[in-house]
C-alpha cells in the first residue's frame, strides 16, 4: 500500500508544477501510531525543491497570544510548491483542547473561523487535500489514508 501512495503523490506533485498549483496537504490521525515515518516515506520520492513538511510543535506563549492561524500562514504554499502538515489548525479541535492549550472560548471561536479561513485559502488558489492516517500497528507498510 505504501508503494502505492508514493507513486500517486509523484503522480500529483508532477501534476502541481506542471499547472503551477499550490497544494497544502494536511495530515492527521493519532499521536504515537508511526505518522511521522509514514509521511518521511510518502515523500522521499518527492522534488525537495517543491515540497515541505511542516510539523509545529505546542502553542509557545507568542503563538497563544496570536491568532490562531497566524501560525500556519507563513508556511503556506507557493506556485508549483506542496505543503505536507503533520496536523493541521485541526489540532485546536482535538488535541489542544484537551490538553488545556486553549479555552472553550478559544475553541468556539476556531469553530466559527476555520471555514471562513479555508475558503480564504482556496480563494488564493490553494488546493487543500485533508487526509487521516491510519496506521497498522504491524508495519507501516499498512497505512491507510481516508480522504473526507
Amino acid at each position: 500500500m505504501l508503494h502505492e501512495l508514493q507513486v500517486e503523490f509523484v503522480k500529483v506533485q508532477r501534476h502541481i508544477i506542471k499547472h503551477e498549483y499550490k497544494a497544502l496537504i494536511l495530515f492527521e490521525g493519532r499521536d504515537a501510531s508511526g505518522k511521522d515515518g509514514t509521511i518521511k516515506r510518502i515523500v522521499q520520492h518527492l522534488s525537495p525543491r517543491e515540497t515541505r513538511v511542516v510539523a509545529l510543535g505546542k502553542p509557545s506563549d507568542r503563538d497563544r497570544a496570536s491568532w490562531y492561524f497566524q501560525r500556519y500562514v507563513p508556511h503556506l504554499p507557493s506556485a508549483q510548491e506542496s505543503v505536507l502538515f503533520n496536523r493541521s489548525w485541526y489540532n485546536r479541535a482535538g488535541v489542544e483542547r484537551v490538553t488545556e492549550f486553549c479555552t472553550d472560548r478559544e475553541y468556539e471561536s476556531f469553530l466559527e473561523e476555520v471555514v471562513p479561513f479555508e475558503q480564504m485559502l482556496i480563494g488564493s488558489g490553494i488546493q487543500i487535500l485533508k487526509y487521516y492516517m491510519d496506521i497498522g500497528k504491524k508495519r507501516t507498510e499498512e497505512t491507510s489514508l481516508i480522504s473526507p
